[in-house]
C-alpha cells in the first residue's frame, strides 16, 4: 500500500473518530477525551509534527549549502534567485487578485452582523519594512538556527555554498561531505515520513474532536468563498503557469504532490511539511538538487498564495461586516501590503492572522475584526497550507524547466521515489 492511501485511511479515521467523540457528547474530564483524545492522541500529533520539524533547519542548511555551491561554481546564483522569487510574488499578487474579485461579487460580509459578536482584541504591533529586510541578515548564524529564524538560515547557507564554489580544491572535499549528509538527511526524511499515516490520524482526530461546527455556520459564506478562491487558484493559476512557462502536464505534477498536500493540509505548517515537500520535488518530480535546494525553502518562508487569498477574503469581510467602503486604492493597497507581508513570515501555524493585522491596519479598517473569523481559521488554515506548499513546488518545477534542471523521464514515470508501506 503506498504512502498516500495510508495517509488517506489515517485522514479518514482520525475525522470519523474526531466527530463520534465530539457527538457523543461525553465531558471533557471523560476517561475517552481527556486521556484518549486529549491525551495519547493529541501527543502523537505533536511528536509527529516536531519529528518533522526536527529535520527542517538542519535540511534546509546542509541542501542549501550544496545547491548554492553548484548554482555559484556556474554563475547561475543572480538568474535563479530573480526567477524564483520574481514568480513567488506573481503568484502571490495573483492569488489575492482573485480573493478579492471573488469576495466583492459573493459579498460574504454583508448581513452577517446579526449573528456574530465581536470582542476585544490585542496584538503586539508589526514590523516595519526596514526591520524586516534588516532581520534577513543574521548577527548570530548559530541563534538562527536554535530559533528557527529560516530566512536568516537561508542567507548564511548561500553565503557558505557560494564562498564552496570558489574555494578550489578546499571547497571540492567540503562540499562533497555536504553532499554525502545531504543523501543521509534525504534518508532520514524518507524514515520519518513512514510515521505520517498515524500521525495525521492523531492530528484529525483531536481537531475535530474541538472543531466547532457552529462558528462555521454562522460564517459559512465567508469560509466557502475562501474556499472556492484557493480552489480556483490551485486548479487554474498553478496548472497555467505549468502549461506556458513550464510546458509541462499539470495533471501528472499535481498527482505527485498529494503526499506534501496531505501532510500540510494536516499539519497546517508549511514548515513543518517542507522535509516531505522538497523530497518529492527532488525524487518525485524530478527537479535537480541545486534548483530544489534553493527554491523549496525560499518558497516555505517567502510564499504565501493560499495566506494572502485568506487576507483578501477576510479584508472584504470585515469591511462589510463593520459597513466601511473601501475605494480602488485601498484594494490595491490590500495587494501590495499582503504580497510583500508574505516576505519573512514563518510557515507555521496560524500565521495568516498576523499577517492579517499589517492589511487591516494598512487600509484603516479595525484590527478587531479578527476575532469574527478566528473560530474557522483552522480549517481554512490547514487547506492554505496545502495551497501554498503547492506554489512552491510549482515555481520550483518551472525554474528548474527553464534552467534545463529538471529531469523529464522522472517527472512523467509515475513511480519515481515513491514510498510504499511495509509488507
Amino acid at each position: 500500500m503506498n504512502l498516500t492511501i495510508r495517509i488517506l485511511i489515517g485522514m479518514a479515521a482520525g475525522l470519523v473518530l474526531g466527530l463520534l467523540v465530539q457527538w457523543s457528547g461525553v465531558s471533557a474530564d471523560h476517561f475517552l477525551r481527556a486521556f484518549v483524545v486529549d491525551g495519547l492522541l493529541d501527543a502523537g500529533g505533536d511528536i509527529f509534527i516536531r519529528s518533522l520539524m526536527l529535520m527542517v533547519v538542519p535540511l534546509v542548511f546542509v541542501s542549501l549549502i550544496c545547491g548554492a555551491a553548484s548554482l555559484g561554481g556556474h554563475g547561475n546564483m543572480g538568474r535563479v534567485g530573480l526567477k524564483t522569487i520574481g514568480l513567488y510574488l506573481l503568484t502571490t499578487a495573483i492569488a489575492i487578485t482573485i480573493a478579492l474579485v471573488l469576495a466583492l461579487v459573493v459579498s460574504p460580509g454583508e448581513g452577517a452582523g446579526d449573528g456574530i459578536e465581536t470582542t476585544a482584541f490585542q496584538i503586539s504591533e508589526p514590523a516595519s519594512i526596514k526591520d524586516t529586510l534588516v532581520d534577513i541578515f543574521p548577527r548570530n548564524p548559530v541563534a538562527a538556527m536554535a530559533e528557527g529564524n529560516m530566512l536568516q538560515v537561508i542567507v548564511f547557507a548561500l553565503l557558505i555554498g557560494v564562498a564552496l564554489s570558489r574555494s578550489g580544491a578546499a571547497g571540492e572535499r567540503i562540499r562533497g561531505f555536504f553532499e554525502d549528509l545531504n543523501e543521509l538527511m534525504m534518508k532520514l526524511i524518507t524514515m520519518l515520513i513512514q510515521l505520517a499515516p498515524y500521525g495525521v490520524f492523531c492530528l484529525m482526530a483531536t481537531l475535530f474532536t474541538n472543531v466547532g461546527w457552529e462558528e462555521i455556520y454562522k460564517l459559512l459564506a465567508y469560509f466557502l468563498t475562501v474556499v472556492a478562491a484557493l480552489v480556483l487558484h490551485m486548479t487554474l493559476v498553478y496548472p497555467t503557469l505549468l502549461i506556458v512557462l513550464g510546458r509541462l502536464n499539470p495533471v501528472t505534477f499535481l498527482l505527485k504532490m498529494r503526499e506534501p498536500m496531505l501532510v500540510a493540509f494536516s499539519t497546517a505548517s508549511s514548515g513543518a511539511t517542507l522535509p516531505v515537500t522538497l523530497r518529492t520535488i527532488k525524487e518525485r518530480v524530478g527537479v535537480k538538487n541545486e534548483i530544489a535546494a534553493f527554491a523549496v525553502p525560499l518558497g516555505a518562508t517567502i510564499n504565501m498564495d493560499g495566506t494572502a487569498i485568506m487576507q483578501g477574503v477576510a479584508t472584504v469581510f470585515i469591511a462589510q461586516f463593520y459597513a466601511i467602503d473601501l475605494t480602488v486604492a485601498d484594494y490595491l493597497m490590500v495587494i501590495l501590503t499582503a504580497t510583500m507581508a508574505s516576505v519573512g513570515t514563518a510557515g507555521v501555524p496560524g500565521v495568516g492572522l498576523i499577517m492579517l493585522t499589517m492589511v487591516l491596519t494598512q487600509v484603516g479598517l479595525p484590527v478587531e475584526g479578527i476575532m469574527l473569523i478566528i473560530g474557522v481559521d483552522r480549517l481554512l488554515d490547514m487547506l492554505r497550507t496545502a495551497v501554498n506548499i503547492t506554489g512552491d513546488g510549482t515555481v520550483s518545477t518551472i525554474v528548474a524547466r527553464s534552467e534545463n534542471e529538471l529531469d523529464l523521464e522522472t517527472f512523467e514515470n509515475p513511480q519515481a521515489g515513491m514510498v510504499v508501506g511495509v509488507k
